[in-house]
């Protein structure tokens, strides 16, 4: 087991939180003495603080440069499939 005082501003992560959990895209926005500011690539995106000793199950990998650049052309279209209209009369 792991904890969020391992992982590294600004990099982005693959984890579980717990075992039987499915796999989080997190990035670290903000790193303080005591808490991690993450962000959760979920639906819908959230953020929160975690205190640095909360656990992770995994931390499976950090992701390279060129992954994160992969993945970022894809979730722009995807969010633009699913918002591009919004506002739009």
């Amino acid at each position: 087991m792991y904890t969020y005082d391992l992982l590294e501003n600004g990099c982005y992560y693959l984890i579980k939180e717990k075992e039987d959990a499915g796999v989080l895209l997190i990035r670290v926005a903000v790193i303080t003495d005591q808490c991690v500011f993450i962000q959760r690539y979920d639906v819908p995106m959230l953020t929160e603080w975690k205190m640095k000793k909360d656990v992770i199950f995994d931390i499976i990998e950090c992701l390279s440069d060129e992954a994160v650049k992969s993945w970022e052309q894809y979730f722009r279209s995807s969010q633009d499939a699913w918002f591009g209209d919004e506002g739009e009369e």
